[in-house]
């Protein structure tokens, strides 16, 4: 009995013992034996505040005894420490291996080393993609080899960048880009970019065959943030900025107007349209119901207006569950001005949106992972009732179209819809609001079976997405007038009513989507002394359904479709050997049966000649790569859906009965001929890629060459002669297009005693060509699309404009209307003496930016950080026209640029100017007209613009606070920084922001922005 009560109280006193937290403390320090401040410790299993180490490396922590500490800092590899009993814990800190073979990408097949990759995958550093605007879209020009993309408006919600992969290989529907959200296809346009934890971009056929038909135009993989054991760690962000505009044309003002329309009229032998003492009125401002005088773009416009972004994450867990939470809101503002005495609704244009986003990870057991997602955003959008009148408003009404107001309170406008006043559309039209919700919902199984062998694993994914989009168009406008030139014989204005009023009225719209994606994987990766396999087999399934406003056509209420079987197989030997075979077995409810499926495989291959015994004797050389690949393409988003199908509809009549008494009734027929004999829209892609990293990584660069050849693109044949017998343009596969270019990045990074210094360039370019289409004969085979590039310009050939009578005697005919000295002459390319649409040829460029490129510079010292970068593009090329460039086009509707008013840039006859050096046939402008001129007025060189440019994109200071100073306050980071978007560009064209693309002026211009902001960790 005595022996068991002994045995019991030891047992009570090593129970009491092990429940009795002890004190660990210790000394962390680096390799040098030098103390490593801040360095986060933790308990296993145990979330919470945890600690940190001072100034002197040391900690103190309080445990339970036979915990685990974990040790983790930024550079240094993390290190679980048992504690036992140890009441004295001293830590070395490893700095993380940085080496080449280590370093990890992000794929199709998943997180894989990127010496073993044999595809074309560019890798984003997620802090390069931060912008002061909520669309990330408007960031990837410039930071992201292999894009290309442009913004063509700067409205707040309307504002998203256009962007291909590699440029523009189709003519064909489907251009975009396959985005990928934690593996399910999504959009990324409203992604918060603190919740991105990696963005690859999948550029050739081995990279993306995993995804079948959806990845021919390229694959961009998003990775959001999961949680880590660890303690809760907060992070937290704000910033508000000033915004004003890159660029917005300038016109001039009422009494320079008046002075060039009287120039124009007085040019071709017309009557001045304004007397002396009608300038004169003008000028002073004596009678602005008759004669204003009205500055529209400043009147219309704020100078600046504001925006704001908040975003706050929280993310922590044990090993058994982690978790990962946050949420942001922004807050962007208009241009337009507004009605002080509008007090129940705004009129500006505006952008609201909350996004959120929940990850959870569960070790359900050791082999077992359950991941759980929840994402989605609330937005909405402002504008006012006609907002999309605005643009064309500012850029058609004169200075002296129009008063703002009648002194006896009327509403005046230069006519309806576009040709309302200005002030009006932006103030007195009511106002549009848009509010979309979406939320993304997925979850994913992981299971290894090692025990059925090792590396082997099992995936399974499913998500369900809804999105719903509502619109409420409220709308009004006031009785509008317009008034003679002439006052009547009692001095009163004699008014011309121009539209009757409109009280509020409302219309409204609706739609949504439902999405069920299913996919599954058979992952295996084994290393066999030396030799890595790995191979992967996925099934996929997506069903899209419109739920809101189907209509009545039924085949609006039937799902989309799709469906694929694919699978990857890899091989590298030591990582110097790389091979790998890649396909898609995709389904498609375009085609009819037995044309559904199409099977696209694609082979690669790299040899990592730095692991070779020749190179690795050279210190300096951490990686030399030359990889290859060679794969097949196809596509089923042609843009019309059961192409292969007829329709038949009312089309005609017939006749039952005689010429005498004639029955006539109404008919059916084929209103669309069927396409039975429809394919795939199919493409070669090859890829010749060249990787190399120099002094232990300080310099690396790589480089791609592309070639892709598409065929059957999928057009509508509108050239069939009608003895064909047709009744509607069929659809056919009959195109065929050749792209080819290159991309490329370099970094240098360098520690130069305690500054950190990083330089960074890329480059994307690309160039394509017509090979087939389908077109009428044309004998002059410039007049083909074939053997041009995509939306390639055309038009007349301009030599400058006519010097005299003499050189009109003597040059061809010009076919286009009257023509006098100062009005532009054409080459007659044919030679047959005639200038007329025979004439017209390939001119110039695409308006898409051939060439992207981006060049930055970035520091840091003692907490100090800088970064500039700076953003370009080229090759591109579009016509300026519109009631601005060509003055007086459509009569007294247009404003008139200010470089037109400049008399060293257009062409003035020497007797209004008196002097014959005026009469300049290099002008930049020629002769004025009033009322349109049909000669001058039309595409050709003379109106070509080169659309390139140079961006100073981004200019950023920011300080972080020494980590001991945030002890005290239990803060790891804190940062301010001062942010400068789109500051100044450099560019030929100098009306307005050359990245728009536009050729009348009548866009909405991108933002320049200056952003104040503070980031929080805790």
């Amino acid at each position: 009995m005595r022996k068991i009560l002994i045995i019991l109280s030891l047992v009570l006193w090593a129970g009491a013992l092990c429940a009795q937290e002890i004190e660990v403390s210790g000394i962390i320090t680096d390799p040098t034996n030098s103390p490593l401040p801040a360095v986060s410790i933790t308990i296993k299993d145990q979330p919470g505040l945890g600690t940190s180490s001072n100034v002197d490396g040391q900690y103190s922590i309080k445990v339970d005894p036979y915990s685990i500490l974990v040790f983790s800092y930024v550079g240094y590899t993390t290190q679980e420490i048992k504690v036992g009993q140890k009441t004295l814990v001293n830590v070395v800190m490893q700095p993380a291996d940085s080496s080449v073979s280590e370093e990890v990408i992000v794929t199709a097949v998943g997180i894989k080393k990127k010496i073993t990759s044999t595809g074309a995958i560019t890798t984003v550093n997620v802090n390069d993609l931060r912008v002061p605007t909520a669309n990330l879209t408007n960031a990837l020009a410039g930071n992201v080899a292999g894009i290309i993309a442009m913004q063509t408006s700067g409205e707040p919600g309307f504002n998203n960048s256009q962007f291909w992969i590699r440029g523009m290989s189709t003519f064909g529907a489907n251009q975009g880009a396959l985005i990928m959200v934690d593996g399910f296809e999504r959009s990324f346009n409203e992604i918060n970019i603190e919740d991105i934890e990696s963005f690859s971009v999948l550029k050739d056929a081995s990279a993306t065959a995993l995804y079948g038909s959806k990845g021919a135009n390229g694959v961009i993989l998003i990775t959001t943030k999961n949680g880590k054991a660890g303690r809760i760690a907060i992070d937290g962000r704000v910033q508000g900025g000033y915004v004003t505009r890159t660029r917005t044309p300038e016109y001039v003002d009422g009494y320079e107007y008046a002075k060039l329309v009287n120039e124009a009229r007085i040019t071709r032998n017309q009557e001045p349209l304004y007397t002396g003492n009608e300038l004169d009125i003008i000028k002073n401002n004596l009678d602005p119901d008759l004669y204003p005088n009205v500055d529209w773009m400043d009147l219309m416009l704020r100078p600046y207006t504001n925006n704001l972004n908040a975003s706050i994450n929280f993310k922590g867990g044990g090993s058994t569950a982690r978790y990962f939470v946050s949420t942001a809101y922004f807050n962007e503002g208009g241009m337009y001005e507004s009605d002080a005495s509008l007090k129940d609704y705004k009129t500006n244009a505006n952008r609201e949106r909350w996004n959120y986003r929940t990850n959870f990870d569960f070790d359900i057991t050791k082999t077992t992972l359950l991941r759980l997602g929840v994402a989605g955003f609330l937005e909405k959008k402002n504008s006012p009732g006609l907002g999309q009148f605005i643009w064309e408003s500012l850029v058609g009404t004169n200075p002296t179209a129009t008063p703002v107001l009648y002194s006896n309170g009327l509403v005046p406008a230069y006519g309806v819809g576009a040709q309302t006043n200005p002030w009006v559309l932006s103030t007195q039209t009511g106002y549009r609001e848009w509010w979309q919700n979406s939320i993304a919902t997925n979850v994913n199984l992981e299971q290894r079976l090692d025990f059925i062998t090792k590396g082997l694993r099992a995936v399974a994914r499913v998500a369900f997405d809804a999105d719903s989009r509502n619109e409420i168009f409220r709308q009004k406008w006031p009785e509008q007038f317009n008034v003679e030139r002439r006052r009547d014989r009692n001095g009163n204005l004699v008014f011309i009513r121009k539209s009757t009023e409109s009280l509020m009225f409302q219309t409204s719209g609706a739609s949504g989507t439902r999405i069920l994606e299913l996919n599954g994987e058979l992952v295996y990766n084994r290393n066999f002394s030396g030799h890595n396999v790995d191979a992967l087999v996925r099934y996929f399934r997506r069903e899209s359904r419109s739920s809101v406003s189907v209509g009545t056509d039924i085949a609006n209420g039937i799902p989309n479709r799709n469906l694929s079987l694919s699978g990857h197989a890899g091989y590298a030997f030591r990582n110097k050997y790389l091979a790998a075979f890649d396909f898609g077995y995709t389904g498609s409810e375009t085609f009819k049966v037995g044309n559904q499926f199409g099977f696209f495989p694609a082979v690669s291959a790299g040899w990592v000649l730095s692991e070779e015994k020749l190179f690795k004797s050279i210190d300096w050389l951490d990686l030399l790569k030359i990889r290859y690949s060679h794969g097949w393409i196809g596509n089923d988003n042609l843009g019309r859906r059961f192409a292969y199908l007829s329709t038949i509809g009312a089309n005609g009549s017939f006749n039952f009965g005689d010429l005498i008494n004639p029955n006539s009734y109404p008919a059916l027929g084929y209103t669309q001929v069927a396409s039975d004999q429809l394919t795939w829209e199919t493409g070669v892609k090859k890829d010749l890629g060249l990787e190399i990293n120099i002094l232990r990584n300080m310099f690396t660069f790589y480089m791609d060459i592309f070639e892709e050849t598409r065929d059957d693109i999928f057009i509508q044949r509108n050239f069939l002669p009608y003895m064909v017998g047709v009744t509607s343009s069929p659809f056919a596969n009959v195109g065929k297009t050749l792209n080819r270019g290159f991309d490329g990045n370099f970094a240098f990074r360098k520690k130069m005693n305690q500054v950190d210094f990083t330089a960074r360039g890329n480059i994307t370019y690309y160039r394509n060509e017509i090979v087939e289409r389908d077109e009428q004969y044309n004998y002059y085979p410039y007049r083909s699309q074939e053997g041009f590039r995509i939306d390639q310009r055309r038009g007349l050939i301009a030599e400058g404009l006519f010097k005299d009578y003499e050189e009109i005697r003597n040059s061809p005919r010009q076919t286009y209307g009257a023509y006098m000295p100062g009005d532009i002459k054409y080459k007659d390319v044919n030679g047959d003496g005639i200038i007329d649409d025979d004439d017209i040829v390939p001119i110039g460029a695409s308006f898409r930016p051939a060439l992207i490129y981006g060049l930055g510079v970035s520091a840091s010292w003692k907490g100090a950080d800088f970064n500039i970068h700076f953003q370009g593009a080229g090759r591109s090329a579009y016509f300026i026209d519109g009631p601005s460039v060509y003055p007086f086009v459509s009569g007294s509707w247009g404003n008139i640029l200010t470089e037109v008013a400049d008399p060293g840039n257009r062409w003035i006859s020497a007797d209004i100017s008196g002097d014959p050096a005026t009469e300049n046939p290099q002008a930049t402008y020629p002769r004025l007209s009033y009322g349109g001129n049909a000669n001058n007025y039309r595409p050709s060189t003379y109106w070509l613009r080169d659309g390139q440019y140079l961006r100073l994109k981004t200019l950023e200071l920011g300080y972080s606070f020494p980590k001991l100073s945030l002890q005290k306050l239990h803060l790891s980071v804190a940062r301010i920084y001062v942010v400068g978007q789109n500051l100044f560009v450099w560019d030929k064209l100098k009306i307005w922001d050359p990245e728009l693309a536009n050729g009348n002026g009548m866009a909405y211009p991108p933002a320049k922005t200056i952003t104040v902001g503070l980031n929080i960790t805790l």
